[in-house]
């Protein structure tokens, strides 16, 4: 890694640090767990171990795949920041590796609206990972607005769980 990049990382880390945001709960954090199921099933033998032929992508679900968002927002919040740099530097590394950033919104809005800010949500992630040195090649957006909601409900937690990129890797 070039020192420009760490020097540049460093001074927007800095500089984030010290910016005032209005704090927004995190919505609940969803069950990752690997081999066990609620309804009996077991899935011990569904693959922790790697993508394609060789291809690992485990850190990936170390540093977490979902950036949310405040309402009406497509600025990426101060704490998620480090998330982005990790899935860039881990991109970075790997010019054989691509990501789709899924851009969602709660119900609030037009169906129009929502799509709109799904995609402005997932071009302000694509953004910050072009910065940090991600080639553009790499990145696909697509915006599925209220289409694909995470929470059915209408409670602030529920939109908050909504508005949100995933960043899902492909090969």
């Amino acid at each position: 890694m070039s020192y420009f990049r760490i020097i540049a990382i460093s001074v927007l880390g800095l500089f984030l640090a010290g910016c005032e945001t209005t704090s927004v709960p995190d919505p609940d954090p969803v069950d990752t767990s690997y081999g066990e199921s609620s309804d009996g099933a077991n899935t011990a033998g569904a693959g922790t171990d790697g993508l394609g032929e060789g291809e690992y992508f485990d850190t990936q679900e170390a540093i977490g795949t979902v950036i949310y968002f405040d309402f009406d927002s497509s600025s990426v919040r101060a704490q998620d920041q480090d998330l982005v740099a990790a899935h860039a530097i881990q991109l970075s590394g790997n010019s054989s590796g691509s990501v789709r950033l899924e851009g969602h919104a709660d119900e609030r809005g037009s169906r129009e609206y929502n799509i709109g800010l799904g995609e402005r949500r997932a071009q302000a992630v694509r953004q910050l990972l072009m910065i940090q040195g991600v080639n553009a090649s790499q990145i696909q957006t697509v915006s599925f607005g209220e289409e694909r909601p995470e929470s059915m409900g209408s409670s602030e937690n529920d939109y908050a769980q909504n508005r949100r990129v995933e960043i899902r890797y492909t090969n």
